[in-house]
């Protein structure tokens, strides 16, 4: 007769079968939910496109789903119908110079943050905490105000009056929006898992803080470049407020503020605007497959420190 010691090899060989079941029903539900979910955050990408490609008329009594004369001229139609290389340019010059501020000082803040002592260093750090809280519609009009009543720009005076300021210039498309509160955030989470000992060492070999900085601390986060860099460069391509707010002249406008000129007070010119959109669209799509890896990396780094 079988006693109890054989039969504990079968029981946890069937144990052990429902629980590697149990983990692959789990696994199948787990990629059920992101594939219906990737597919919803995919409609409004495939609706912009499929919309793109119909006629006005067809827009207008409103069609099915797919187009009924699939009109690809809409996007060179788009291209004619306003100066987009000047929208284009004005994007990439902005979005470029903000990634580039951001990189430099957003950085090397994070590292001071994170690897120098310092007094104050822990409420500077507070206070970095704190402007990620306010809503960046909230200081709209105070740096509007900083903008306009610049000293010494734009005819005024020593005291900000009497001109413009820096409104519809450079200064106040790309200052303003240089570095913000959560790309040091993002540097500091990332030097912290930098290991000091290898500064240590390298101070006591003589090296300069900006030698430390550039050769030891700065290759272990090209992660946090990739990462601050993308998202920067996605929120200044797609700016329309500010640029709306402080620019006139349509040597200035931007991408954004130039896909709003199809739609009038009335009317809407709806197969351009959609044809547009798509083309303002898919610069950023490129960069994040590109980066999507390290996108993904950063996040996950910042989360868990």
């Amino acid at each position: 007769m079988p006693t109890d010691t054989d039969t504990l090899p079968v029981r946890d060989s069937r144990e052990s079968l429902q629980a590697k079941r149990n983990n692959q029903i789990a696994r199948s539900l787990g990629w059920t939910v992101l594939l219906i979910v990737s597919l919803m955050m995919l409609v409004p990408f495939v609706w912009m496109l499929l919309t793109s490609l119909k006629t006005e008329a067809e827009i207008a009594r409103g069609g099915g789903i797919l187009p009924e004369e699939w009109r690809w001229q809409n996007f060179p139609d788009a291209l004619r119908a306003a100066p987009f290389h000047i929208y284009a340019r004005n994007s990439l010059i902005i979005a470029f110079s903000h990634t580039l501020i951001t990189l430099v000082y957003a950085s090397a803040a994070g590292y001071a943050l994170a690897k120098l002592r310092f007094g104050g260093a822990r409420w500077l750090f507070f206070g970095f905490l704190a402007a990620m809280m306010i809503p960046s519609y909230a200081t709209i009009v105070p740096q509007f105000l900083m903008v306009r009543y610049m000293p010494l720009f734009g005819g005024n005076n020593i005291l900000g009056q009497g001109g413009s300021g820096w409104i519809d210039t450079w200064w106040a498309l790309i200052i303003p929006g240089g570095v913000s509160a959560f790309s040091v955030f993002l540097f500091r989470q990332f030097f912290t898992g930098v290991p000091t000992e290898l500064m240590e060492a390298a101070r006591i070999d003589g090296v300069s803080e900006i030698g430390i900085f550039f050769r030891i601390a700065a290759p272990q986060v090209v992660p946090a470049f990739l990462t601050a860099g993308l998202l920067v460069f996605e929120s200044s391509w797609n700016n329309f407020l500010w640029p709306l707010l402080v620019t006139r002249r349509q040597e200035l406008r931007v991408i954004q503020v130039g896909l709003a000129g199809f739609r009038q007070d009335s009317t809407a010119d709806w197969s351009l605007m959609m044809a547009g959109t798509a083309m303002a669209t898919l610069p950023m799509i490129v960069l994040f497959l590109l980066a999507q890896r390290y996108f993904i990396q950063g996040f996950a780094n910042v989360g868990i420190k």
